[in-house]
C-alpha cells in the first residue's frame, strides 16, 4: 500500500468533511458537528484562509487528514495548533496517523513555530499512547475552557 501525504486541495473538502463526521461520530457526537463543506471551503481555501489541511492517499482517495492553524503565544510567539488527524477506520493501525503527524511537525519546523500543540481525549488511550511513542509532553495542568456560539449569543455585558 503506498501513500501519499500532500497540502488537501479545494476538491478535497467532501472528503475532508466526512472523515470530521467520522471523527464526530468516534467521539460520540455526531450531532454536535456544524460545519459544512462551503464553510470548509472558505476557511481553508477562501480569500482568508485560516486553516491548513493535509491528506493522506492511498490510490487517490483521501484516507487520513491532519488540520492545523496559527495561534499565538505571548511567550512563544507563533505556535501552531493541531486541531485532529484523523485515519478513516479501515486504515488505522497502517501507519498513516504517523505519516500525518510526522509532517504536521514538519510543517510547524517550518513554519519557525515556537510550539506545536493539540489535545487528546483522556479516554482516547490508542491516541495517548501513539502520542507517547514520539516522545510528546502531554500536560495534565492545563484546563480546557470554552464558549459555544449559543453562549457567545447570549452572554451581556453590564455596564
Amino acid at each position: 500500500m503506498t501513500i501519499e501525504i500532500e497540502e488537501a486541495l479545494p476538491s478535497d473538502v467532501n472528503d475532508i468533511h466526512r472523515l470530521i463526521f467520522e471523527l464526530a461520530t468516534y467521539e460520540k457526537a455526531p450531532e454536535e458537528m456544524v460545519i459544512t463543506p462551503e464553510i470548509l471551503l472558505e476557511d481553508g481555501f477562501g480569500k482568508n484562509k485560516i486553516f491548513t489541511c493535509f491528506v493522506a492517499r492511498s490510490n487517490q482517495e483521501v484516507v487520513g487528514i491532519s488540520l492545523l492553524y496559527t495561534k499565538y503565544s505571548t511567550w512563544k510567539g507563533k505556535c501552531i495548533f493541531l486541531e485532529d488527524i484523523i485515519v478513516t477506520e479501515s486504515y488505522r493501525s497502517k501507519g498513516i496517523g504517523g505519516l500525518l503527524f510526522e509532517r504536521s511537525i514538519q510543517f510547524a519546523k517550518d513554519q519557525n513555530a515556537g510550539r506545536l500543540e493539540w489535545q487528546v481525549l483522556d479516554w482516547n488511550e490508542p491516541a495517548i499512547q501513539f502520542y507517547k511513542k514520539f516522545g510528546a509532553m502531554l500536560d495534565p495542568t492545563w484546563i480546557n475552557c470554552k464558549f459555544t456560539r449559543e453562549q457567545l449569543a447570549q452572554i451581556e455585558f453590564k455596564g
